[in-house]
């Protein structure tokens, strides 16, 4: 009985709402019109293998319970929040664009006069589940409440950890309209948010929010909330542009040629919100390294190394083989080598890419140290005095 007892337990903590609502209607009719999607689900700019299966599987299985690796997944100690206050965001950026990385995917960009919050997620985990799921490693930087009036809420995909329902239904009680990939919608007004504030958009589709243009970009991923996979659901990178200034978000991506058209016809862009982590051997297409985010970052700037980099996707759930602080490291050398700047803000950090503060290898200080010092991970030949050690 009493193991009845937990399983009914367990069962009452599932939140069946999470996992969002299928697209139906006339939304799911303009899905199947979408030059993307053949054969009952969307498709990818390039091929791509968006799990493990077989051996794989079973070697990316063995590799969790690896004591040295698991200990390396997560920080050794309190990861350093900037605590971001209102004083932070009272006044308008000097340069016209302020950016603020919340953690992972999740960055408010105010860009000449408007304010775009990117992936919002303030969840405890990202999960549809309350007792299981990745849990965040850092609180968010500030209440939602206290960030103060959006005028637009960009989600890239419906993975949880970039559209995350508590966070969403808190959202819904607001002004601020929705950018989304197709699909998406379903679930927002699921979760409360009224059509009429939905802007649900296709590849190389635009909308107009007040001064900025939004156009949702290709990316190369994948989609789906619940145990099944349906993909009915877009996912998207997102560029924004203002009277002023340009700013692009990767969203989750593997890398692929494409980047180099967005920029041509998007960029070259201020800042590049770039996803740098959860990347493995095990899924090497839907997911990049730090190598690949870089040249993701040359690709849209038209081959030049202008405009600043800030690496996302990193640092604020623990999704992926590799160590905790590997992707923050792994792009500082790699910027380094490629003359790019690098903006490492701590999360919930304003700072202004016109002048982007000094690299701050801040993950050093509560990071386990690799097997032969930090200098173990940069890529061969990147050995350079870049930064004190900490």
């Amino acid at each position: 009985m009493s193991g009845s007892r937990s399983l009914s337990s367990g069962l009452r903590a599932v939140q069946p709402a999470a996992f969002g609502a299928d697209p139906s209607g006339a939304r799911l009719e303009r899905i199947r019109r979408s030059p993307h999607f053949a054969g009952g689900a969307f498709v990818n700019p390039e091929g791509a293998r968006v799990r493990p299966s077989g051996g794989v599987a079973l070697e990316m299985a063995k590799r969790q319970f690896r004591k040295e690796e698991r200990l390396q997944r997560a920080p050794v100690g309190l990861i350093p929040v900037h605590s971001t206050t209102l004083a932070d965001l009272a006044k308008p950026p000097v340069s016209g664009l302020r950016i603020t990385w919340m953690g992972h995917s999740s960055v408010l960009a105010e860009i000449d006069g408007h304010r775009v919050l990117f992936d919002p997620v303030w969840g405890e985990r990202c999960s549809p589940f309350a007792f299981a799921g990745p849990k965040r490693l850092h609180p968010v930087p500030l209440p939602l409440a206290a960030l103060g009036p959006v005028d637009v809420v960009v989600i890239s995909h419906d993975h949880y950890d970039h559209l995350d329902m508590p966070t969403i239904k808190e959202l819904a009680g607001t002004d601020t309209v929705f950018a989304v990939p197709l699909g998406v919608g379903a679930h927002l007004e699921h979760w409360g948010v009224s059509e009429g504030r939905i802007r649900e958009l296709d590849w190389q589709e635009t909308t107009k929010i007040g001064g900025l243009t939004l156009t949702a970009t290709p990316a190369r991923h994948f989609c789906g909330r619940g145990l099944r996979n349906t993909q009915h659901t877009l996912w998207a990178s997102w560029a924004v542009a203002g009277d002023e200034h340009r700013i692009y978000h990767s969203g989750d991506t593997g890398y692929f040629k494409g980047f180099k058209d967005i920029g041509a016809e998007h960029g070259p862009f201020d800042i590049t919100m770039i996803q740098i982590g959860a990347y493995s051997e095990f899924w090497p297409d839907i997911h990049m390294t730090p190598e690949e985010g870089l040249q993701t970052h040359l690709d849209l700037q038209g081959g030049q190394s202008s405009g600043v980099l800030l690496p996302i996707h990193w640092a604020t759930f623990n999704l992926a083989p590799h160590a905790w602080a590997e992707p923050g490291e792994r792009t500082m050398w790699a910027t380094h080598g490629a003359g790019v700047t690098l903006a490492s803000p701590r999360p919930g950090e304003p700072f202004e890419p016109k002048n982007t503060p000094p690299v701050n290898p801040w993950w050093r200080a509560v990071a386990q140290q690799p097997v032969g010092g930090w200098a173990a991970w940069p890529p061969v030949g990147e050995r350079l005095d870049l930064v004190a050690e900490s």
